[in-house]
């Protein structure tokens, strides 16, 4: 039986699934293959490449970069995130990823995005990083309005948490019967309509699978966390939820706030470390 992860997006928040992986690789728990959506991904391939503490550090280092991330970034490019430095030259030769290890390292690693002219999701298998792979990392993570779509294969892309947050029953069709989901919402929550469905539809005249995805965002979502519920009570996952909302924006950049949660994640962690143990050494 394959064991996975499944990781949740939500920018900054997932710093909290960053400190609770890294407890997990200090640990020396492995699984079999592990999918993110956006910051799940931007930050879960660092398990993988095994560098604990690395979408924290640069995220500290780089916060107040101009070249980093923010409206100036947006106003020149298009892009709140600035693509050429966020995705290409911060990870080739700043705060280098290191891609030998990714590659070594066994565990499957999968990503999702969202294809803007059909509103389907599209999952890609990361083998190999490349500069072309580097565009996967930054099409999962674009969010709509403050992002340009990323051309792929023909594809025109954006954030895959706009068509499946948490991609956990993707995951069990390719064979992950047992799986560790890391949401960065705390237990309980749901999300309501979006405010700005008007909007997305102003913005993507031309892609109004967009607007569809966004207006209907939150119906997915419960979905899906409706079904962690089923899955939790069949014994095939294990959810990990933080104690307390997160009280960081998507891409807020203040120190503090960064520290708490990446500590937070950690704790948490700590605190199911046990229980993470047993859950992967059942069946």
């Amino acid at each position: 039986m394959k064991k996975g992860l499944v990781l949740e997006g939500g920018g900054m928040r997932g710093l909290f699934s960053e400190g609770f992986l890294d407890v997990m690789l200090e640990a020396g728990i492995k699984v079999d293959g592990m999918i993110g959506v956006s910051a799940g991904a931007l930050f879960g391939c660092n398990f993988k490449s095994h560098q604990p503490g690395r979408g924290l550090r640069y995220n500290i280092r780089f916060k107040d970069d101009p070249r980093y991330m923010g409206w100036r970034s947006f106003l020149r490019t298009g892009n709140f995130v600035n693509a050429k430095f966020a995705y290409h030259t911060m990870p080739m030769e700043l705060d280098v990823f290191d891609i030998p290890a990714f590659e070594a390292d066994p565990t499957e690693f999968h990503l999702v995005c969202t294809d803007i002219e059909t509103g389907e999701p599209v999952y890609r298998q990361i083998n190999h990083v490349e500069d072309e792979t580097l565009e996967w990392f930054r099409a999962t993570g674009s969010m709509p309005i403050v992002s340009t779509p990323v051309e792929i294969e023909g594809r025109k892309l954006l954030d895959g948490g706009m068509i499946d947050c948490i991609p956990l029953k993707y995951f069990q069709s390719i064979g992950y019967e047992q799986n560790i989901v890391i949401l960065t919402r705390p237990k309980g929550y749901k999300k309501s309509p979006s405010s700005m469905a008007p909007l997305f539809r102003l913005f993507y005249l031309r892609h109004p699978k967009v607007a569809w995805c966004m207006k209907h965002r939150h119906e997915m979502y419960n979905t899906e966390l409706a079904y962690i519920e089923e899955q939790t009570q069949r014994g095939n996952i294990l959810a990990v939820y933080p104690d307390h909302p997160l009280d960081i924006g998507r891409t807020e950049l203040n120190e503090k706030k960064l520290r708490d949660i990446y500590q937070h994640g950690q704790e948490k962690a700590c605190a199911m470390l046990d229980e993470v143990r047993a859950f992967l050494q059942e069946k």
